[in-house]
């Protein structure tokens, strides 16, 4: 073989060994990106259920706020409506009481003391 046949098929060599070297290089740097974003993406994913369950906790912590406030309320205007209700209850015990110690009708009457004894003498006329 000739010095020409010889430097061609060295720089055929050459530019294979060059392009095996390339591939493997970009092969292992395509690899070390695609575990890089598995990484991230894991990481991504762990945050966003980190966020979703504060959101949530969060959420909770307002709803059951929001009950007790309901609670107090309604407790509040249950026990409003309870006092009321006693307190009309109490004026119509009170009329009702003084309507049934009034008198049918008219009591005269008239006393007298002497000495040691009461006389008493009471008409009642009932109209």
């Amino acid at each position: 073989m000739d010095t020409k046949n010889l430097e061609k098929a060295a720089v055929k060599i050459q530019a294979w060994w060059r392009g095996t070297v390339v591939r493997r290089t970009l092969l292992h740097a395509a690899l070390r990106t695609w575990v890089i974003q598995c990484w991230w993406r894991s990481a991504q994913t762990k945050m966003l259920e980190r966020r979703r369950r504060l959101a949530l906790r969060l959420y909770s912590c307002q709803e059951w706020a929001v009950v007790r406030v309901q609670a107090q309320v309604r407790m509040w205007q249950a026990r409003r409506r309870f006092l009321q209700t006693r307190k009309a209850a109490c004026v119509i015990q009170s009329h009702w009481r003084g309507h049934a110690s009034q008198p049918r009708g008219l009591i005269q009457g008239c006393y007298t003391v002497k000495a040691s004894r009461l006389q008493l003498d009471i008409e009642i006329l009932v109209a």
